[in-house]
């Protein structure tokens, strides 16, 4: 979570952008329990497992979406499952 607030930027300054030496397309997405509840309920991920190699699952299925910033979905997903 932290790399994603030193490396995104964004309008509402919710993410900083500060650090310029890593793109928003290498991170991974966080993984917590209310993103991975509406992660699973969309088919985003598929692994019965809550891992590492879902997390990559999670990504690699952001991706398809946004190539150049996959973490940019992850607070719509936290949010949604805080908000169920």
């Amino acid at each position: 979570m932290y790399l994603r607030w030193m490396v995104r930027q964004d309008r509402s300054k919710v993410d900083f952008g500060i650090w310029k030496k890593i793109k928003p397309s290498q991170l991974l997405c966080p993984l917590d329990v209310h993103v991975e509840r509406h992660a699973r309920r969309l088919g985003l991920i598929t692994r019965p497992q809550t891992d590492w190699q879902t997390v990559l699952e999670l990504t690699e299925n952001l991706r398809q979406f946004d190539p150049a910033d996959p973490v940019k979905y992850d607070f719509a997903l936290f949010g949604m499952g805080v908000d169920k």
